[in-house]
């Protein structure tokens, strides 16, 4: 287990980002065995209807040369269901760059697609045609900054320590200049989260697309902000847990604000479309006719490929909380599974 054993207070996106360093860098945390399962994993429906978006948009802006890029990629399953369907179409990148640190997951990825090249950060991608870059379920593990109205003002969230056990309070800093001017007058006793190393990296992503073409898809569990409260969460073994019981020995994790990463891409220059609920998005790719294709071929596993799409596509279940934007370069086609602008769907 990760110590975290100083006298001082850190911020808790300090915390965040440590545990999770540890915590990535140790396991391959996904599946029955690991401590959650994300939807590429549930199903290679998910990650072909990735595949048939990205192929879409590549004949719709004329077949122009591109690379495929994945932040945190897990084991590789998304981007391998992916690059299949794209093939189907004749979409070919030119070179498969994934950005991940973790060895074990490195390991597993090189595995799945043994031509894939790794980074650390975007930094190190190449620059030099257009991007087509997915983000599944990776804003939601970068750290974030979490603020608290006291009765002396805004004030930090810092995790301290107490004898043996870690938790959050306010800090002594007065803070109310981090805090969107939206959310404020808050009463006491609100906390509010931003996220500036996932505006960071978003930007960066938009800046690339503004000069070079191309998109990028984000899909996630979150919200658009700006709106007050407490998401930080940990998932061990399938279950939520205490995010300050034994760091970096679980998964955490905190809702996305897809408001603050469409203003970062908008500043950088890229168009946004969406979010839009991940359950209406795939249905709009074609998930139903697919499930239908899989269940044709393999009738004995149409229950279970049922299963798999109600988990992707429902509103109980991953369809509303997870969702979906695009970003794309301003003389790239609007993207495919968004209403248009002005539609109320």
């Amino acid at each position: 287990m990760l110590q975290i054993a100083s006298a001082r207070a850190m911020t808790v996106a300090d915390y965040m980002a440590a545990a999770n360093a540890h915590y990535y860098a140790t396991r391959d945390p996904l599946g029955a065995a690991g401590d959650f399962t994300t939807a590429p994993e549930i199903s290679q429906m998910f990650g072909e209807m990735v595949g048939v978006w990205i192929a879409d948009l590549w004949l719709r802006a004329g077949k122009p040369a591109f690379r495929y890029i994945e932040l945190g990629p897990g084991r590789g399953t998304l981007a391998l269901d992916a690059l299949r369907a794209m093939a189907r179409f004749g979409a070919m990148p030119q070179g498969i760059h994934l950005i991940e640190t973790s060895p074990a997951l490195r390991a597993a990825q090189a595995a799945r697609i043994p031509a894939a090249v790794h980074h650390a950060d975007i930094a190190d991608l190449p620059a030099d045609v257009a991007p087509i870059i997915v983000a599944n379920e990776f804003f939601d593990a970068l750290p974030i900054h979490q603020y608290v109205r006291t009765a002396k003002g805004w004030r930090e969230r810092v995790v301290v320590r107490d004898q043996d056990t870690l938790a959050a309070a306010a800090g002594d800093t007065p803070a109310a200049e981090a805090v969107p001017p939206a959310l404020r007058h808050q009463p006491v006793g609100t906390i509010v989260e931003t996220a500036p190393a996932a505006a960071a990296i978003m930007q960066g992503c938009a800046f690339r697309l503004s000069r070079h073409g191309g998109a990028l898809l984000a899909i996630d569990y979150g919200y658009s902000g700006p709106a007050a409260g407490d998401t930080l969460q940990a998932v061990k073994a399938h279950r939520f847990a205490d995010p300050f019981a034994q760091p970096g020995e679980a998964d955490l994790t905190a809702h996305v604000d897809f408001a603050a990463l469409a203003f970062a891409a908008r500043n950088a220059g890229a168009l946004v479309a969406g979010p839009v609920g991940q359950g209406d998005w795939l249905r709009r790719l074609g998930i139903d006719a697919r499930l239908t294709a899989l269940a044709a071929a393999a009738p004995d596993r149409a229950d279970e490929l049922t299963g798999q799409r109600d988990r992707l596509v429902e509103p109980a279940a991953m369809g509303d909380l997870f969702k979906v934007m695009a970003i794309h370069a301003s003389g790239w086609p609007r993207p495919e599974g968004f209403a248009e602008p002005g539609d109320s769907a």
